[in-house]
């Protein structure tokens, strides 16, 4: 239970703060490290908890909160003098909440800091499946796992045997769905960045092929040589001029599940979408999706994901970056596409 605060003790936090809202792409001098102090006395008569961070994921949850999304509903901003906000793995320092108790492993929304308040502890997640790493409920077990589960399973309503297609496939969500895609019994084909990650595609993450977009003049045309017989699911990441040759190449009652659009966020005036007749003739169905809407079928998810996992069914790529001084730089290294792998920052392995 909480402790009393004329006992509070005081602790060294460092944070990550955000110094300005940024626009397009984030710099490394949007960020800064300060080093403040935190009482690790929660108010007595609360349900808080203050855990101590261990992984942080470094992720586009993060940078888009770093936007200014006042005038946008259903869209949360860090304000500029605080720390980032983003999911993370923790430790239960001190608790008033009835359900978490001290020394007890938990993952959600937390703060690029060393300790954090959590005043709505019902967000956080309880982590049972310990055998398995910690970092990976800051990815495959966690939001990015979960996005790709309720993306593929809950929005596309896959069939055994159809013809898969997924946009920056090497991402953290993007890997985990041509997994669970071919675990089904699907054609999977990826798109990314680079020759490297369209090798780790085939090779590591069981891919049927992939493609370096970045080679494609013309990626109707690079779509048709990968699906001549069209494609039933699409599991939209990128968006723009993808978007529009995919919607050439959707086969009759094809599904779309918008995860994001990556290829817009950082685009004063967005590209448009030309191909859109193809959704009337072709019947095909689009739907927009947020991961938190799923989030009460968490247990089913990780019955699929955690025995995959442990059965080697699964393969995962994590890329690893130590401490938090070392955040802002890595944030904007995911943002050019350069990280290899989900990026997990160490604040502190135990």
């Amino acid at each position: 239970m909480a402790g009393n605060n004329s006992e509070a003790v005081m602790m060294r936090n460092k944070q990550v703060i955000l110094k300005n809202y940024i626009n397009g792409s984030p710099k490394e001098s949007d960020l800064y490290v300060k080093t403040d102090s935190i009482s690790l006395k929660v108010e007595q008569g609360t349900s808080a908890v203050i855990i101590k961070n261990l992984y942080l994921s470094c992720d586009l949850y993060s940078m888009s909160r770093m936007k200014d999304h006042n005038d946008r509903e259903g869209y949360s901003s860090d304000l500029p003098g605080s720390a980032v906000k983003g999911f993370g793995v923790g430790k239960v320092v001190e608790s008033g909440h009835a359900e978490l108790k001290k020394e007890d492993l938990v993952w959600g929304l937390t703060g690029w800091e060393e300790y954090s308040l959590i005043t709505n502890p019902e967000s956080l997640i309880k982590i049972l499946h310990t055998d398995l790493p910690l970092s990976y409920y800051t990815g495959i077990l966690g939001i990015s796992g979960m996005t790709a589960w309720a993306g593929f399973y809950q929005v596309c309503s896959p069939k055994k045997g159809e013809y898969v297609f997924i946009s920056s496939a090497f991402g953290a969500v993007g890997q985990v769905v041509g997994q669970f895609a071919k675990l089904f019994g699907c054609y999977v084909v990826g798109s990314a960045g680079s020759d490297e990650k369209v090798e780790l595609l085939k090779n590591k993450f069981g891919f049927d092929d992939a493609f370096n977009y970045k080679e494609e003049q013309d990626l109707n045309a690079a779509l048709k040589r990968y699906f001549p017989q069209g494609i039933d699911i699409y599991f939209e990441n990128v968006g723009g001029k993808m978007l529009d040759a995919v919607l050439l190449n959707m086969r009759l009652r094809g599904r779309i599940a918008v995860c994001g659009m990556v290829s817009q966020y950082n685009l004063d005036h967005p590209d448009g979408v030309h191909n859109l007749m193809n959704i009337l003739d072709k019947r095909i169905r689009m739907e927009g999706f947020v991961v938190i809407d799923y989030m009460s079928q968490y247990s089913e998810f990780l019955d699929v994901a955690v025995p995959s996992i442990r059965e080697g069914k699964i393969d995962y790529v994590e890329d690893i970056v130590e401490g938090l001084e070392n955040a802002a730089a890595a944030l904007v290294e995911l943002s050019s596409g350069k990280s290899v792998g989900k990026v997990v920052i160490v604040v502190a392995r135990d």
